[in-house]
């Protein structure tokens, strides 16, 4: 007679069924924390929106750029008249394309009192934008909406839609759909 070792399948269905009790407290864990990695990596996108238009502000005669192009490549024709091709340019390829990124859309309003035209400026100079995130898949990707706008405030809608804005001049700071972020 032939000594036989190995599992029974009562041990094995144990095993199974430990390993599922697992993964059902785990993944929910891991959503959330994806989520709040999302939401985490587009304010610092915002954040470098705000800080990228206050550059280039200071750059093109006080005006704020329309073009997002600008702000990666300001040599060019229609951006910043006289701008030293070796200078520095004020954002990277891929926040500038307003292309999805971290699970968020992306949009930018330029707006405020349409800027007085000078040689020393740009030809998308604007006296203010709105720089807004929203999830793509609301609870899955992240569950706030986000905005930054040309006063450097950057506020969040609870609901996950886009803040509350007053038209394209800028966030409706202490409104419910735009608190203030600390």
């Amino acid at each position: 007679m032939k000594n036989q070792k190995g599992f029974t399948l009562i041990e094995l269905l144990i095993v199974v069924a430990i390993i599922g009790i697992i993964a059902a407290i785990a993944i929910p864990s891991l959503l959330r924390a994806r989520v709040s990695a999302n939401e985490s990596a587009t304010i610092g996108d915002i954040r470098t929106v705000i800080s990228a238009q206050a550059a280039y502000q200071s750059s093109n005669a006080g005006f704020y750029e329309s073009d997002m192009s600008c702000l990666v490549a300001p040599t060019q024709a229609a951006c910043i008249p006289s701008y030293p091709a070796g200078s520095p340019t004020f954002v990277d390829s891929q926040i500038a394309s307003l292309q999805p990124k971290s699970g968020y859309s992306r949009s930018f309003g330029p707006g405020g009192v349409p800027a007085p035209t000078t040689t020393l400026a740009s030809a998308g100079q604007v006296g203010s934008y709105v720089y807004i995130v929203t999830p793509v898949n609301l609870g899955q990707t992240g569950v706030r909406g986000f905005g930054g706008d040309a006063s450097g405030v950057l506020c969040y809608s609870p609901q996950g839609n886009a803040p509350g804005t007053t038209g394209t001049i800028g966030l409706d700071v202490g409104s419910a759909d735009c608190q203030v972020l600390q």
